[in-house]
């Protein structure tokens, strides 16, 4: 078994325990319901993630909209009875900073989740709620925080129920599936090998594939990408017909509850990445709840590029780009 050291393997094994703490977290905060038309979630990178994938768990229990802004304003078509949550883990996140701002400007109920920085700061100036997240991880990290985050803003403005049994169940479920997944995890890393690998979701997988592009791009330092279906077989199947032999890898994302026409899509979009000679990779999500097979999904996705960060001899902790790519917008 591939060994991987440092913090981040600990931190994904623990997501269980996350979940758990995440549920204590809201319910400690006693942000109170106040009925909206919508919601937004203000966020970048994990934050804005764990808003889709709560939208994508909630499914069609969702009866309001809930959007997720990743940008520095808001739509101008925001009114003042929205709900806006601006999430960030650091809180020191541009973007949000400016959604928090423009939030106050249009008057709609803001709510905060950070573990500090300027926008807690912000925030208590202003009498908005804070939803405490624990500082000891990286950002990537906390995706199971802000999932409930978002889908507690969700049941708050009453878009959606609230799901705390499902997310007991998911992480009962990851407890178990733990030692499976890795083993899972390693395979899959295997079998993509130094190919970049692109990946495919449709509905609930939709996101959990742009987290696995996300999460390889964080952790095994190389570039990935994300499509879905079925958008793809409109335009991407065409370009594997050109692709350089080996040089990609598909892993196609599926969920039990996908439409029938779409799980035939999954199979022939396999086919045709196959016959063009690259490693296409299938992958049905378990669990029996949308909450539990998401974050099933999310677990195998954040170990496979660990497993993959270590096949390829690197830390998966620093993200020195971005870093550097802070530094430098700040001078500008």
């Amino acid at each position: 078994m591939t060994v991987i050291g440092g913090d981040m393997l600990d931190a994904v094994r623990a997501m269980p325990d996350h979940l758990r703490d995440a549920l204590w977290r809201i319910e400690s905060a006693r942000a109170k319901p106040i009925e909206a038309p919508a919601a937004f979630v203000c966020g970048m990178g994990g934050s804005a993630i764990g808003a889709d994938l709560a939208v994508a768990a909630l499914g069609d229990r969702c009866t309001r909209p809930v959007l997720t802004v990743r940008d520095y304003e808001l739509p101008p078509w925001t009114t003042p009875e929205w709900t806006v949550l601006c999430s960030s883990y650091s809180g020191e996140t541009e973007e949000t900073l400016g959604c928090l701002a423009a939030a106050e400007a249009v008057g709609a109920r803001r709510i905060v989740a950070s573990t500090g920085g300027r926008l807690t700061e912000e925030a208590r100036r202003s009498d908005v709620p804070v939803i405490g997240l624990p500082g000891v991880l990286q950002p990537r990290a906390a995706v199971a925080y802000t999932f409930i985050v978002a889908a507690e803003i969700a049941a708050l403005a009453g878009a959606a129920p609230k799901v705390h049994t499902e997310i007991d169940g998911a992480a009962a479920h990851l407890e178990r599936s733990r030692d499976a997944l890795l083993e899972q995890a390693e395979d899959l890393a295997v079998r993509i090998g130094d190919a970049i690998p692109l990946f495919y979701g449709a509905g609930l997988t939709g996101p959990v594939a742009q987290r696995w592009k996300t999460q390889v791009n964080k952790n095994a330092k190389s570039p990935a990408f994300f499509a879905e279906l079925p958008e793809a077989d409109h335009n991407e199947i065409e370009g594997w017909a050109g692709a350089p032999q080996g040089a990609f890898a598909a892993i196609l994302v599926r969920d039990p509850d996908q439409h029938p026409r779409v799980r035939r899509r999954f199979e022939l979009t396999g086919e045709a990445v196959a016959s063009a000679g690259a490693e296409a990779i299938a992958i049905e999500a378990e669990g029996d709840t949308r909450t539990a097979r998401v974050f099933w999904s999310v677990m195998l996705g954040d170990l496979t590029s660990l497993m993959l960060a270590a096949r390829r001899g690197v830390d998966p902790t620093p993200v020195d780009a971005i870093e550097r790519f802070k530094e430098a917008l700040g001078r500008s």
